[in-house]
């Protein structure tokens, strides 16, 4: 069985995104490098320096499905029917949309909870890992002990305010192992095992 990752960019202030929703530099180091890497979707291609290539060549061809927040795949629009890492991707929602352009898309919604959609996105990866996105969603696994590994892609710059890594409600003090640590150009890799009770 492979693990679940609560994975994304951070800023060194624990911020994923500004109050708008914009990255800002936090995606630089996806263009500043001469190695062109591709996550899953082929049209998509980074170009990354020698160690976050060894990083994203080792750990993202393991993601076998994505779980994401609604908020995301909006702000995305699914990335056009493209899964972003994954053969699929479990959208936790409300409400599923009625008019995405894309029907036939490897995007499952669930509307019963972000720990339904954590099952049904291992049920489908088989042994292959699971990457779940940072924030809200994130935090909700977490809180509700799915969650196998920490991945932060940490980025030297202060945001001050914005859209935190870890939500808004950690249930109490969580302990992570020590990482393993990639130090790459303008980010480090920060994998975290999550130390089980």
């Amino acid at each position: 069985m492979g693990k679940v990752i609560m994975a994304a960019t951070m800023s060194l202030d624990g911020f994923i995104a500004d109050p708008t929703d914009e990255v800002g530099p936090l995606f630089d180091w996806y263009g500043n490098g001469d190695i062109e890497v591709a996550p899953g979707d082929p049209e998509r291609l980074f170009q990354v320096t020698a160690a976050s290539a060894n990083y994203v060549t080792e750990s993202w061809p393991r993601i076998g499905a994505s779980v994401i927040g609604r908020r995301l795949f909006d702000l995305t629009n699914g990335w056009n029917g493209r899964p972003a890492a994954g053969d699929a991707v479990f959208v936790v929602t409300h409400t599923p949309p009625t008019d995405w352009p894309f029907p036939d898309a490897p995007f499952i919604f669930v509307t019963d909870g972000v720990e339904s959609a954590v099952n049904r996105a291992k049920a489908f990866a088989s042994d292959r890992d699971i990457s779940i996105t940072a924030g809200e969603i994130g935090t909700q696994a977490l809180n509700a002990d799915l969650v196998d590994e920490v991945a932060v892609a940490l980025v030297p710059v202060l945001f001050g305010t914005g859209i935190r890594f870890f939500g808004d409600i950690i249930q109490s003090p969580l302990l992570l192992e020590n990482p393993r640590i990639v130090q790459g150009d303008r980010v480090t890799h920060l994998d975290y095992p999550v130390r089980k009770h």
